[in-house]
């Protein structure tokens, strides 16, 4: 499939802003045998005084910005045309969790794709005994760890109401869990530290998702938002699997990647600094279009 997305950010300040830096990370990144970036650009408005482009830790695409003077809005316009082709799920050949934990002490790296990097707590995710035992229903009853990750997928799909009030930006898994509402990277969050109690490595992805309109209606351009799932490392010979809790389903051709980490607090859109009184208000327009 091949995509065009068009990303906007706005944020206005009640009082002028100034003396700001930020570290944008919105870009989709090119992944072997998944997705491949045929062009994109990334502006501001206005111009920083300082740009700089970088690749993290874990391979995702950043911009760093620096604003000396003073403004009173940020726009942020990312566009990317992007071509995504995943692999259809094969035979589940992964392991069960016994013989996955000797699989991941066979691991000697700490390449950013290595598991070791996505088995313990992090900033949104901690190892919640509540979760855990949510999760181990799971585990009880499949014998591998890509169906004990599919059935908890489906599982917080069908327990967890959408609620875009429930939560902010802030909340953790434990939180979300407790709510049994939120959105995408509450519900990703709640997956991750489930994985994670049973000892099973996770991550989490964001980055963008196709919407189809109801039959007979239009496309609304601007109306969609980005997105998060989750990414589960099912052993030696199967690696990494992608699962989306929001929409009870694997990751598919519709799923378009912009950054991966240990969690939201690893790939946030925007992060950064600045000077200012009073208050800020932001929004978040995105298009994802079918080319072809």
């Amino acid at each position: 499939m091949l995509y065009d997305i068009r990303l906007h950010l706005h944020y206005d300040y009640h009082d002028a802003a100034g003396g700001s830096r930020h570290h944008v990370q919105v870009t989709p990144r090119t992944i072997a045998g998944v997705q491949r970036v045929i062009a994109s650009s990334l502006s501001f408005e206005p111009t920083p005084t300082e740009r700089s482009d970088f690749v993290d830790f874990f391979g995702n695409a950043v911009t760093s910005a620096a604003f000396r003077g003073v403004y009173e809005a940020l726009d942020i316009r990312m566009s990317a045309r992007v071509s995504v082709s995943r692999p259809e799920p094969g035979l589940d050949v992964s392991p069960g969790l016994g013989t996955l934990f000797g699989e991941i002490a066979s691991v000697r790296s700490l390449a950013p794709d290595s598991p070791h990097h996505f088995a313990a707590a992090s900033d949104f995710v901690d190892i919640d005994d509540a979760i855990t035992a949510y999760a181990r229903e799971s585990a009880g009853r499949n014998a591998s760890v890509a169906a004990i990750a599919d059935d908890l997928c489906n599982r917080i799909y069908r327990d967890f109401a959408y609620d875009g009030e429930a939560t902010t930006v802030a909340t953790k898994a434990a939180d979300a869990f407790a709510l049994r509402r939120g959105v995408c990277q509450d519900f990703s969050h709640v997956m991750i530290a489930g994985l994670r109690g049973l000892g099973i490595p996770a991550g989490y992805v964001s980055g963008f998702l196709r919407t189809i309109p109801p039959p007979g209606k239009d496309r609304l351009e601007g109306a969609d938002a980005m997105h998060a799932w989750v990414m589960v490392w099912c052993g030696l010979e199967t690696g990494w699997l992608e699962f989306d809790p929001t929409n009870g389903m694997r990751a598919s051709n519709d799923h378009i990647t912009a950054g991966c980490g240990r969690d939201y607090a690893d790939v946030a859109p925007i992060v950064g600094v600045l000077r200012t009184t009073g208050s800020q208000a932001g929004e978040q327009a995105v298009d994802v279009i079918p080319v072809g």
